[in-house]
């Protein structure tokens, strides 16, 4: 690892990364609202930003272009449950867009057309030099992504695949797992819905904390106050 790639993880430490995301349907799906969202992320203190599509990447590195920006891009391919950064062309893209750290789904599930995490993590680091942040959800996964290269790990997966779909993010029964077995940064990421939560994530072990819904999620949180009123 580089003074610089050093840098920009330690720059992380104990820290709140902001998802700034949207539903694709919904009007905050825009660049100039995810590119504010992010500056009034950064000006609040955040230390980092993770963002979807080349496109809102792009726009936010314009906008804050200081920021810790990991970025992904989810794109739902056939015959894969893969979505977040599935391929390395996905990972070119962000990577092209100005992104820090490339978020890429680690599981060891069925790609499409047979590419692999290692090889996608090699090519990430070797063509792009770039970080790679490995979206888990089982400490057996999170070891592979690790052995595959990965510099940091994320929980971010906790409880949306099938061998986790009964249990509910955010993993804290995963974080002391993987802070006891795994010698990278651990990003807790999902379920996050309050600065307790947050605090209580950096206290099981979490080198930083990933908040999305609870702080820009407008849609989601709306829908679920508008629900609860209505069954009242």
């Amino acid at each position: 690892m580089t003074a610089s790639e050093f840098n920009l993880i330690d720059a992380l430490r104990h820290s709140l990364i902001v998802s700034c995301q949207a539903p694709a349907d919904s009007p905050l799906h825009n660049q100039q609202v995810i590119a504010a969202m992010a500056q009034a992320a950064i000006n609040q203190g955040a230390a980092g930003i993770r963002i979807d599509t080349p496109a809102h990447v792009k726009a936010v590195r314009t906008q804050c272009p200081n920021a810790v920006i990991i970025g992904l891009w989810k794109q739902h391919l056939p015959g894969s449950e893969v979505y977040i950064t599935p391929q390395f062309h996905h990972a070119l893209a962000i990577a092209s867009a100005g992104a820090d750290i490339i978020a890429l789904d680690a599981t060891l599930r069925e790609r499409f057309e047979g590419e692999n995490v290692k090889e996608i993590i090699f090519r990430i680091h070797e063509e792009l030099g770039k970080l790679v942040m490995a979206d888990v959800d089982t400490i057996e996964n999170a070891i592979a992504a690790v052995e595959a290269g990965a510099d940091l790990v994320a929980t971010t997966l906790y409880g949306y695949t099938r061998c986790t779909q009964n249990l509910s993010p955010p993993g804290f029964n995963l974080l002391p797992q993987l802070k006891q077995q795994l010698k990278v940064p651990i990003i807790c990421e999902g379920g996050i819905s309050s600065p307790q939560m947050a605090r209580e994530a950096l206290k099981l072990g979490a080198y930083a904390v990933v908040v999305g819904t609870a702080i820009t999620g407008i849609d989601l949180q709306v829908k679920a106050y508008q629900q609860a009123i209505l069954h009242e």
